[in-house]
């Protein structure tokens, strides 16, 4: 793998430059794992943009689009110029996302449909990244 890592400000992040996909959702992808995982918990500040940039030899409108994209999606908030940290609201969707999972089995099982179906149709509706309509 030809990568770049960082020097201690990400610890674990590794963008691979021979890589297809682009840098920013290298970055993304990492940055929601560890949320997600927990390694990076509520409260973390996360590195300033400049500083990550330098470290991962990254442009640093490679890294300001990737805290946009996270911020977007909930997993970080930014906090002007005391920097951008992992959200609570992180674990507001998690739970958002179970408590659907129960509303989706439940309707599931009263159609009578097949648990291998019912993943199936999750896995098509997920790949086709289109957002269902709020009930």
């Amino acid at each position: 793998m030809v990568g770049r890592g960082s020097s201690g400000a990400a610890p674990g992040i590794v963008i691979d430059a021979s890589s297809p996909v682009p840098p920013f959702e290298q970055l993304r992808v990492q940055f929601a794992r560890q949320i997600q995982d927990h390694t990076l918990v509520v409260g973390t500040r996360l590195p300033p943009i400049r500083q990550l940039a330098t470290d991962l030899g990254l442009a640093a409108n490679t890294v300001a689009r990737t805290y946009r994209e996270l911020e977007e999606a909930g997993l970080i908030e930014t906090r002007g110029r005391a920097g951008s940290f992992v959200s609570a609201a992180g674990e507001q969707g998690r739970e958002r996302v179970r408590r659907a999972a129960a509303e989706y089995a439940a309707v599931v099982t009263s159609a009578g449909i097949d648990p291998d179906e019912a993943v199936r149709i999750v896995q098509a509706a997920l790949s086709t990244g289109t957002p269902a309509t709020a009930g």
